[in-house]
């Protein structure tokens, strides 16, 4: 546990060095998301519309359906 929090720290120091342009370089990564990435753009005629459509076709670990009832009083709880 201690050398990986070494690790940490030393890629800390290691990225504290790099300029800002190669911190936006290197900071994000690209990861294909099912069918958001399917196709160039998309288009909707209303908010509704375009959460019909998410519900319909974008798998749920994505984060862009419905909150489940068990989500919703967790939420109301906090």
């Amino acid at each position: 546990m201690n050398d990986d929090l070494q690790d940490f720290r030393e890629q800390c120091r290691r990225n504290l060095q790099r300029t800002v342009e190669e911190r936006m370089r290197y900071g994000f990564n690209y990861v294909y998301k099912p069918v958001l990435d399917d196709a160039e753009w998309r288009s909707f005629d209303s908010m509704e519309e375009y959460r019909r459509w998410c519900r319909e076709n974008l798998p749920e670990f994505l984060g862009y359906g419905e909150l489940s009832d068990m989500q919703r009083q967790v939420l109301d709880e906090a």
